[in-house]
């Protein structure tokens, strides 16, 4: 495994920032951290990475103890912290020797981390000069300098345009391919853009993982918007197999909610036919990962 979370607890005085959490990430998986604030996401990502130390438990990274070998297990990470930490004052190539020297690696490798983050054409200036997107694209080429088999990203996307943001979405895939990419962010379809894979923490306890796919797949209902030609008693719709609720939009809309995740839109179809109906547009509304996050952290 490129990391092992087992049993880590931390406590500040007497409140329980992590209780007992425990994860493992394979290596070329992207998983996507997520929490309402202060549900320890950051706590735990500076305990993966050593710059907090866990209560209780143990974390490895590329089979290395962060505990008691801490320097062998940090040359396996890349890091990229929430607050980018930069010298605006150094020009782009003098920031990434200044790094490399700190990495001991080769020279070459400044230009291969600045094509392979996309800052070629800003290469040349001081970072201080920089959009915030390119900001974000040094500290990227900064935690990929040494090689590093883990990539950890603490709200890599905040901030950014919807250019910015399509483009650091796109560049974190392609790194994806051959490391591991622990990420955490607020932007839900950032998540679904990128993750394979989901941890959702609220209150120090992990709630969920599950890979994307089947944490959708689980969900028990399904929502479908359907329009007809003609008005539609709401008693005629209570016909539909399987039907829980009905809702009239506007118009000739209805908003159908199945105790079902079967596609039921065969059976709409079916009742349209029965009752001299033609639907104009049908469509599946299922809950998306912001609404399946809202459920899963609500106050109880």
């Amino acid at each position: 495994m490129s990391i092992e979370v087992k049993n880590i607890s931390k406590f500040y005085g007497e409140q329980k920032a992590l209780d007992n959490v425990g994860f493992s990430i394979k290596k070329g998986e992207i998983v996507g951290f997520l929490g309402p604030n202060g549900a320890g996401k950051s706590t735990m990502m500076k305990i993966i990475t050593g710059f907090v130390i866990a209560t209780e438990g143990t974390v490895l990274v590329s089979d290395f103890d962060i505990g008691t070998n801490k320097i062998k297990a940090q040359k396996n990470i890349g890091y990229l912290p929430e607050h980018n930490p930069l010298y605006l004052d150094l020009y782009v190539r003098e920031y990434l020797a200044f790094n490399a020297d700190l990495h001991q690696v080769a020279k070459s490798r400044i230009n291969e981390v600045i094509t392979l983050t996309g800052l070629t054409p800003e290469s040349h200036k001081k970072i201080g000069e920089l959009s915030k997107g390119y900001r974000q694209r040094v500290g990227l080429a900064t935690a990929l300098l040494h090689h590093p088999d883990v990539l950890i990203l603490d709200e890599p996307t905040t901030g950014l345009d919807p250019n910015q943001l399509v483009e650091i979405r796109d560049l974190i895939k392609n790194i994806g391919k051959n490391k591991t990419v622990f990420l955490s962010t607020h932007i839900m379809q950032e998540v679904e853009a990128i993750c394979d894979r989901i941890i959702i923490i609220d209150k120090g306890k992990i709630v969920t993982d599950k890979t994307l796919n089947n944490l959708v797949a689980e969900q028990t209902e399904q929502i479908i918007e359907v329009e007809f030609d003609k008005n539609v008693n709401e008693h005629e719709l209570a016909f539909i197999p399987n039907l829980k609720s009905v809702k009239n939009t506007h118009g000739l809309v209805w908003e159908l909610t199945f105790s079902t995740a079967t596609d039921m839109r065969s059976e709409v179809f079916d009742f349209a036919q029965k009752n001299g109906l033609k639907t104009l547009q049908i469509s599946l509304k299922n809950k998306n990962l912001e609404q399946i996050f809202r459920e899963k952290t609500a106050k109880k």
